[in-house]
Parts: structure tokens; sequence; C-alpha cells
């Protein structure tokens, strides 16, 4: 076996990407899931009484292998997809499947930790913590069925596998399948720089000219300038047809008919356990607790974002009359008024900006912040990574390493859309300790040239800051066990140090020590930077409704009986909520990845707002101590929060922090919606 795909060897413990091939990767599998078995096995077997040690402190370690070999599959089979690998992710899920459903649903495992758990009061609070997640876990995995309900339980976990991973190649497929080639003399409105992009998209796929592919730092910028109606209206429709059947894909990338499936035996797999629906098997370990609070947030945002964007509307449409267009104003129209409404109330155009916002002096600004919030220092790491876009860094803090940060930027055809942190390895504190080493993931466009400067959207530097927001939570962390370190939270609280960091984007005394002009080296002129940031809040109306409509239509998936036709379902919520017909979802159910590539996000995309509640409050204590880099609140930051991973539920974190649960009035005012 390949030893690179466990025991890595190359700079700083991290992985020899370059000597890892495809071929390696099933074999590795075997071997790890065999290894892992046996001693999952070894756990539940054990003779001896069951104590923290040897169970609840076993369980921790006992997947090391199988962790650390995977880690490496999903990182390339995400950043740079190919035949084999997704082959070899139809292979492994419903292996990994059985595997969980053996293990999760073991009633020797439940007995044991059962029984450590009755005695966890004599425990430290960090041993104690592991050891009721562990109960919860397995007790959530169904280790307390009997008879067919746990060979039922078993099958579903099985069937959800294969579908789940088939939904996410079926979108995929779709957006890299999916090519509009733009002839020359359909330019009208098209600045330079996205022309640019377009032609490096053409180049990258050996075509002559410029294209629109589906990658969203293309796609939107085409819509917010296109002057061709008609070709803005077949992108769109394009980009809104992933996993629809209607896709590049044709019918053998619809996704509907998993989505029916998927719905259905999650629904099945909560009632098995004792749960009215999904939704309420999902939350009760979150912070929102029920279906019920979260309908609440949602609601007491919706009204406001829905009048702004009604409000919105109408000027748009007076716009688009004055542009000969009689008819209803369409999805496809929406963002190129809306770009030239912001345009002239803020005397602002994105072209002015752009070459101030450059990924280099970005990353810079990311760093500075983690610097003096946090007193992270970076040094740049030579290391053998997945492709040359991607580079590393050495993070230390007083000359002792704190993390390893790998950062891969731009878009490939070949790596999945969106942008998400994940890790190679995470911190714990076992016997020597382990420091995390973290891998931040976006789809910017590429430079035109090696060597050109990549050049980014507002919404792109604000990903960039959101991404290394989740870092510093695994950078920071510092407990003892891996199962709680880093990002290992509620999914509602997950979002809090991710949101929370894009603050520091906003603030002028970071853009006037980093955006900079790429040629001339001068700062972003103080007036721009200021209308920059209020045309940021412009589109406040539109964004906020487009992202409710998604988690309002991902609850009402999951609440009660699942429905027999989803889209059916997608139109009857949007119908009750009065949604703009111009404005759809963020994220429609065929292409809706956060919910159906897996369950993390599933009755659980309201998690960016509940965090955004927190993350406003949060922001709010540095102003209130004078100091956006005021060291106190930083450190204190840091010590409740940011190095405590799961050691403790998350409303005490928040409490610790804070002193006081929120409310969604700073949130209105961060949108503009107040």
């Amino acid at each position: 076996m390949n030893p690179e795909l466990t025991r890595w060897t190359g700079p700083q413990g991290l992985p020899r990407f370059d000597l890892i091939r495809d071929e390696d990767m099933a074999p590795a599998f075997d071997r790890e899931l065999a290894a892992a078995a046996a001693a999952m096995e070894a756990i539940a077997a054990n003779p001896e009484p069951p104590t923290f040690d040897n169970t609840v402190a076993a369980l921790e370690t006992a997947e090391d292998g199988l962790n650390r070999m995977l880690s490496i599959f999903y990182t390339l089979a995400n950043v740079d997809s190919n035949p084999p690998r997704e082959a070899l992710q139809r292979d492994f899920a419903p292996r990994l499947a059985a595997y969980n459903s053996k293990t999760g649903m073991d009633p020797r495992l439940y007995a044991r930790v059962k029984a450590v758990a009755a005695m966890a009061e004599s425990l430290p609070p960090e041993d104690r913590r592991i050891t009721e997640l562990a109960l919860r876990g397995l007790t959530r995995s169904g280790a307390g069925l009997e008879g067919a309900a746990r060979d039922r339980m078993a099958e579903i976990r099985a069937r959800m596998a294969v579908l789940t991973t088939q939904f996410s190649q079926n979108v995929l497929a779709d957006e890299r399948d999916y090519v509009l080639p733009i002839p020359a003399d359909r330019l009208g409105g098209l600045p330079d720089w996205l022309l640019r992009s377009m032609r490096a998209a053409a180049k990258e796929r050996g075509m002559e000219g410029q294209v629109v592919t589906l990658n969203r730092s293309l796609i939107v910028p085409f819509l917010e300038y296109a002057e061709d109606r008609a070709l803005r209206e077949v992108a769109f429709r394009a980009w809104a047809a992933r996993g629809s059947g209607q896709g590049a894909g044709g019918e053998a990338t619809n996704n509907l008919p998993l989505v029916a499936e998927i719905l259905a035996l999650r629904h099945e797999r909560a009632r098995l356990l004792g749960y009215a629906d999904f939704a309420a098997y999902k939350l009760e370990p979150e912070m929102a607790g029920s279906a019920d609070r979260v309908a609440d947030l949602l609601g007491r945002v919706w009204q406001p974002a829905r009048q702004r964007a009604a409000a919105d509307e109408a000027r748009l449409t007076a716009m688009a009359r004055e542009d000969g267009v009689n008819g209803a104003l369409e999805s496809w129209d929406w963002r190129l008024y809306a770009e030239r409404l912001r345009r002239r109330d803020h005397d602002f155009d994105a072209d002015h900006v752009k070459p101030y916002l450059t990924l280099d002096a970005m990353l810079a600004a990311m760093m500075d912040v983690a610097r003096r919030l946090f007193r992270l220092e970076f040094e740049p790491l030579d290391a053998p990574l997945w492709s040359p876009d991607a580079r590393s860094w050495r993070i230390t803090r007083d000359g002792q390493l704190m993390a390893i940060f790998v950062g891969d930027y731009f878009a490939r055809p070949s790596k999945r859309s969106g942008a998400w942190c994940s890790t190679l390895q995470v911190q714990h504190g076992i016997g020597a300790g382990q420091r995390p080493i973290v891998v931040n993931v976006c789809n910017f466009t590429p430079p035109e040239a090696p060597g050109a400067p990549a050049f980014l959207s507002w919404d792109d530097a604000r990903t960039l800051f959101h991404e290394f927001g989740h870092a510093t939570h695994h950078i920071l962390s510092d407990v003892s066990w891996p199962s709680i370190s880093g990002t290992s939270v509620a999914q509602d609280f997950v979002e809090l140090p991710s949101q929370l960091y894009e603050h520091w984007l906003e603030q002028p005394a970071v853009l006037d020590a980093h955006a900079r002009h790429h040629e001339t080296g001068e700062p972003l002129p103080a007036a721009l930077r200021d209308r920059l940031l209020a045309a940021s809040k412009a589109g406040a109306g539109f964004s906020t409704t487009e992202y409710l409509e998604s988690a309002l239509v991902d609850l009402a998936f999951h609440r009660g009986d699942p429905p027999a036709d989803a889209m059916a379902e997608q139109a009857q919520v949007l119908v009750a909520l009065d949604a703009p017909p111009a404005i759809p979802m963020r994220h429609a159910t065929p292409h809706f990845s956060h919910v159906f590539s897996g369950d993390s996000y599933a009755s659980g995309y309201y998690s960016y707002m509940w965090s955004e509640v927190m993350d406003a409050d949060a922001f709010a204590a540095f102003e209130e101590a004078g100091d956006i880099f005021d060291p106190a609140t930083a450190r204190r930051l840091e010590e409740t929060i940011l190095s405590k991973g799961g050691s403790a539920p998350a409303d005490q974190l928040w409490l610790a922090f804070r002193q006081r649960m929120p409310g969604v009035d700073a949130l209105l005012r961060g949108r503009g919606l107040a």
C-alpha cells in the first residue's frame, strides 16, 4: 500500500500528493477499513468491564488510519474529480455506510458506552463531554433498535450513501459539461476583466473566443453585465437546470427521483428512532432545538427582506421599461438592473474596484487580520500539492507551530463548485498531540495568463474571509479529543466564526492597508471605498430573500410527512410566502447540494442565519471595546469559542463569550434591513 495515504512524509507532515495515484486508493481503503473494523470489534468484544479508557477513549483513535486515507481521497475527489475517482466514490459509499451501520448500531458498543456514561459525573469535563456525545451518537444511529427495525435502519443508511453520492456527482456533471460560446458581436456591456475570464475559460477547454460556464464566479457577473437579454436567459436557464434532467447531462443527471427517495428515507429513519419527522430528529441536538424556533427566526427576517425586495423590484422594472422590456421582470434580468441601480444610487462601478481586489492583496489582508487578532504568523511552505494552483503556509504563534494551511482558490472543470473548509488532520492532545492541517477551497476565476494577477469580486473577497474564518476554528483549537476538535460543533453554531471573520473585510482600516492598485500600488481611494461599502448593502432584499426561500423550503421538506413531489412542494412554499417570481431560490431543489449531498445541512440550511444573529452581536463586542482588534476581546473570543471546539454545548460557549443571548436587531442592521 502506498504509505503516503496514511503515513505522510511531505514537508511539515503534509502528504506527498505527487506520489499518490488513483490505483492506490482501493487497496488502501480495503486495508484501512478492515483495520478500523478490527479496532472497533476489539473495543466491543473487550472482556474487561467498560471504562472510559478502554471504551470511549479507545473509540477516539480506532479509525485513525481510515480517516487519514479518506481525508486525502475526498480532498482529491472534490478538488480534482475524474472518472476513476467518481467510480471509487460510488464503490466506497455503500461500503462505508455498511461499516458505519455495523459500528454505529452495535449493541455491545452501545452497552459499554452507556455504562461509562452512567459513571461520567466523576470524569473531567472534556472526557465527560465526549462520553455524552458518543452515547448520543450511538442512540441516534439506532444502536438501541432491535430486530426488523435495526435491519431496516442499516438498509436505509446504505441506500442513503449511494443516493447522496449520486446527487453530488450529477450536479458536478451538469456544471462541468455546460459551455455557452458567446459570439464576438454579442459582448455588449461585458467589462474587460470579465471578457478576460471568459476567454481564459474557453482556452482551458481548448476553444476559441469566449464562453460562459456554470462556475459561479463567471456566470453571476455575466448576468450582471451582459446586455444581450436572450443570452442572459439561455445562461440563466442552464444554471437553474442543473440536476433537473434538463441540464447538460439530460435525464442521466436528473436528481429529482433521488430527492424523493432521500426525503422518504430520512423521514422513515426519524420515525424508527421515535421522532415525529426528520426536522425533529435533526434539530434536537442543535442550538435552535426545534423547527418552531427556526421558523420563528426566519419569519422575523422574511417580511423586512420581502418588503425591501418588492421596493427594489418596482425600481428595477421601471429601468427595464426604459430598455424596452415590456413584460415582467425575469430572473435573468434582476442582476443586470440591480447592478445598474447600485451604480446609479451609489455612484459606484465594481469595475473601478476590481484592480484593487487581487487575490494576493486579499490574502495579505486575511492574514494581517489573523495576526492582529490572534498573533498568527504565516510562512509560505514549498510542498507538493494536487495542483499548481494550490499553495501552503506554515502558521505559528510565538514560534510554536499552530497549523499547516493549504489554499486552493481557482476554478477548474474538475473541481466541485462552491467554497469550503476541510481538514487533512484535526488538532488533538492525545499522546504528544497533533496540530491541524487545514484546507480552504474556492472557485475564483483564474488569471488570464500565468503570473498575471487574479482579480476578485467583492463577493469573492467575502468568501475568502468566510472560509478562513472556518479555518481559525481549527487553527486555534485546543482540546484533548479529535471528536470535539475545531468545527465539531452544533451545525447552527459552526458558521459563527466564518461569518464573524467577514466583518473585518469591511473595515476601512483593513481595506486602506491592503486594497491597493495592482499596477500603481496606490490604496483604494477613501471615497471609492465608502461607496463600495454602501453599495454592498444595496442588494440586501434580493440576497436575503433568495437565501430565506431556500432555508424555508428545506425546513418544509423535513417537517411532517415527506412530499410526494418535491418540486410541487417547493412551488407551494414559495407561493405561500408570496415570493417574488423574479427572485429564485439560491439553491433550487435539483442542485441543493447542501441538503441532498449529505445530511449536514438537511433541515439545517437555516444555520447560516442562526449564526449570523450571533456573528453580528459578536462583532459588536469589538466595537463596544472601541477597537476592532481589541486584544482582550480577541483573547476572550479564542478562549471561550475558537479554542473550545465542541467541548461544551454551543449555548454555553456563546454565553461564556457574550454573557447574554443575541436578538435579530443587529442582523437586520448589518444587512441594511432595519
